[in-house]
Parts: C-alpha cells; structure tokens; sequence
C-alpha cells in the first residue's frame, strides 16, 4: 500500500484515491520569463518520478501541470525587453520543454497556460464575492477576505496572529486586513492593453493565486487527490488556493498535499532573487542529462538537495557504475517481474512516501548481483527497474563509447589551452589564490565568478574538489 507524507495532516497516509484506480494530480509550474534552473528541474524530476510510480502501480493517472504566462515579472521582463509578453511566454515555454525533454520528464497530460482560463477566475472570483468572501477595495482590486474564511493557516500550521506578525503580506491601501490577497488587479494606466481582460470590476487581469484554482477545478474537478509544488509555495500560495477554492465550491479541496525540498547552494535556497542559480542548460553543458536526473532523484524529494560540482560528479560516477553492469550483460527491453524479490524490495522503498534512495540501493545490489553472475535475467530486470525512474535506458556501449569521445575531445582541447598559457598558472602558490579568490566570490555570492574560476582551473588541468573541511586540488 503506497503512503504518502501528506504536508497538511504532517504525516505519512496511507493513498486512498477518491475515484478506485483514477488519481487526478495538480502541480505548481512555471513563470515563464527566464530559463528554468535546477530547483526548477528539481520539481519537475521529482514529480515525474511520482507521475511514473502511480502509473506503475496501476493507477490511470491525469496529471495537471499549469504554465504561469501573465505576472508582474513577465510583464516587466517583457517591457525591459522590448517585446510582446506572447513572444516573451512563446519563448521561455519552448526552452522550457527543451529544458524537460532532456532530463526525461515525461509531459503531462494537461499543461493549461493561464491566460486561457480567465473567463473561469472571473467565474470563481464572482462566487466568492457572492458568499461574501471578496470585496473590490477602492484602488479597484478584488480582494479576498481571510479572516471570513475559517480554517485559513491550516497548511502552514499557523494562526492568523502568527502569520500578521512573521509572514511577509502584500499591503495596499483598501484591504481589510493586511493578509487579504488580491484575486483581481484592477488596471493601471501604465499598464499596456495586452494584459487586460474586461469584467464586471473592470479592466484588469487575475491576481497570481486564483489562476491554479480555477485551472486546477476546470481539469481534475473540485475536490481531486494529489496537489504538489515546491515547498516555497506551502505558504502563501497554497495556502491561499485552498481558502478561495473551498471557499468557492463549498467542499474539501485536495486530499494529499506535497511538496518537495529546496535545492541548496552553501546552505542558501537555490533562487533568481539570491543570485545564485544555476541554469539548466548551463549545467547540461558539464553534465550529461541523466546525470543530472540521476542526481535530483538519488535523494529523497522531501530532503533538501545540495548543489556542487563535487554532488554531481559522484552522481556520474555511479550512474556509470550502473551502466557497466549493463554493458558487461546485455539486457533485454522486458516488463519488470514484480514478483522477483528484487522488485519487490523496490515496492516497498517506492510505496514507503516514494523513497528513491532506497530503490536505488536496490539497483545497485542487483548491478552487483549482474557483475557477480552475468546474468542476462538480472541484468533485464535491473534495466527494467531503471526505467521506472527514468533511467538506464541508454544503449550502455553507445554511451560508454560518447564519454570515452568526450574525454578525448577535453584531453584535446586542454593540450591546445596549455600550450598558450604560462606556466606561472600552474604554481601551487597562484593556483591557492585563485582558490581564495573563488571562496570570497562565493561568499559574496558572485557564483558566476566562482564558477569561472573553477572552469579556468580546469582548463590549466587543475581540479578542484569541495568538502565540508575545505577546498583542496589536484592535477587531473
């Protein structure tokens, strides 16, 4: 029996579905105005992972993926660019599927875009004005009134005097109380046309909130099982989903509710408003895709996950490690055998919250298993149960053969950058400034400085390798 650690009862339930054998499934995306970086590839591995068990399990699964295409940052982003908030949205979602497609997301079956479902907010908001749960304030915002919502804190487990004094709330002159959240913003003249729809409140568009619960109900109905996101959005903006969704419909909104760890870099979340994000596609440079996949899924998804060369690195290592097994004993492309006690050892780590380091403890014991009896049956079934969590199912030789040409291509392109570079770089003494010089730029938070230097020092045939007692190096 699959459990799942539900963030609103604060622990582990065993997964009751509200219709037997169908699970309707709703996750936070994307803002579409920049590429997407590892937390957000974090979100996306790690509810594909749960998308692929639930269907492995035998559950026929409708799985809702929203795109966030109007907001305050698009808009500015689009203004600051000189183009049109379409051909801004048009462009981040396209790299964003490019983004997903390589670290082997499979797409979900919905991916509403906002901005198609605002006849269904202004629906929404209208009802919740109805019920007294929505006034427009006199700048022209709707507003929606929390403390008529009984129950409002219930997610983030804190009251209504606890949230005023520590919670950071958007104030604005008119609100009733400063937690209100605004569902309609009313339309500023600066604001240009393309980003205003007609209602009965006047021009406006929907406020940030509103957009997941009108989608959320119009695709999966008003009470569906599993919500997730990020756990920067426990609070407010699912917290703010179930007081207008519940307080809309009148009835239970989600029954699951989860949410996965943050991605760390020096004990900091990963963020565009820290600075200290690391782009997809810049990582995809150093790394391959499943590696990457690899490591996001090699630690539990309520875990905080820590970013480092020195993480992902490793991860490699024992992804090919995997691999080697695979390509000493060819596997056949075959179902799983569930009732081997391999797979049955998967279940229960799978079933235990979705707990992936144990499943994949699993894989390497049968990886050894592989080497020790070259067994072609292990050897399918260890390729089979890969394929669950969307790995190992590359041709082992095909890849064994790209990293061996990768290696000598930056073997190559290193003997080319030392002939043109002085030797002095090579001196234990400037290679430990330049080391320092990387410390005080991570301490500043100037990543992209650390990162250089890091990438300089490799190139002069240098590695650096990062431990909690320090920063040492080596010759590669």
């Amino acid at each position: 029996m699959l459990k799942i650690y539900n963030t609103l009862a604060r622990d582990k339930q065993e997964f009751v579905t509200i219709v037997p054998g169908k699970v309707g499934m709703y996750v936070c995306g994307m803002t579409v105005y920049d590429y997407c970086h590892l937390g957000h590839a974090r979100v996306m591995v790690v509810f594909d992972m749960v998308y692929r068990w639930l269907k492995a399990s035998g559950y026929t699964v409708n799985y809702v993926r929203n795109i966030t295409d109007i907001d305050d940052k698009i808009i500015k982003r689009a203004a600051e660019n000189g183009e049109s908030i379409h051909a801004l949205t048009a462009r981040f979602i396209a790299a964003m599927h490019e983004d997903a497609d390589a670290l082997g997301v499979q797409r979900p079956d919905h991916e509403p875009r906002a901005t198609q479902y605002v006849p269904e907010m202004l629906e929404m908001i209208a009802t919740l004005e109805q019920r007294g749960l929505a006034y427009q304030a006199p700048d022209g915002d709707v507003n929606f009134a929390v403390r008529k919502f009984e129950g409002y804190g219930k997610l983030s487990g804190k009251s209504l005097e606890d949230l005023r004094a520590g919670e950071r709330v958007e104030v604005a002159e008119g609100k009733h109380d400063p937690l209100d959240f605004v569902l309609w913003k009313h339309a500023r003249e600066q604001e240009v046309d393309e980003v205003k729809w007609d209602s009965k409140w006047g021009k406006g568009r929907p406020g940030w909130h509103i957009e997941c619960s009108a989608m959320g109900s119009k695709l999966l109905g008003k009470h569906f099982d599993i919500h997730g996101g990020g756990a920067d959005l426990q609070f407010p903006h699912h917290e703010n989903e179930i007081a207008q969704s519940e307080g809309a419909h009148q009835c239970h909104f989600v029954n699951y509710w989860m949410h996965n760890g943050f991605v760390n870099v020096d004990k900091e979340k990963m963020s565009k408003s820290l600075g200290n994000f690391f782009k997809i596609r810049d990582v995809l440079k150093n790394y391959d895709a499943e590696e990457v996949r690899f490591f996001i899924l090699r630690a539990h998804y309520r875990s905080p996950l820590n970013y480092s060369d020195v993480h992902l690195d490793d991860a490699k290592q024992s992804l090919n490690s995997l691999y080697r097994a695979l390509e000493s004993v060819p596997a056949e492309v075959a179902a799983v055998d569930w009732n081997e006690p391999y797979a049955q050892r998967f279940r229960t780590a799978m079933d235990d919250d979705f707990n992936t380091p144990e499943a994949m403890a699993v894989l390497f014991d049968l990886s050894k298993q592989v080497n020790i009896t070259k067994s072609g049956s292990a050897a399918t079934q260890l390729k089979a149960l890969g394929g669950v969590l969307g790995l190992l199912q590359e041709d082992p030789i095909k890849r064994s053969q790209r990293s061996r040409n990768i290696v000598v291509e930056m073997n190559e392109t290193l003997e080319d950058f030392t002939e043109n570079i002085t030797v002095a770089v090579h001196t234990p003494e400037l290679i430990n400034n330049l080391i320092e010089a990387r410390i005080s730029a991570k301490q500043a938070k100037n990543y992209a400085e650390a990162d250089r230097i890091r990438k300089e020092l490799l190139a002069a045939g240098i590695v650096l390798e990062d431990s909690a007692s320090g920063t040492t190096w080596r010759r590669a």
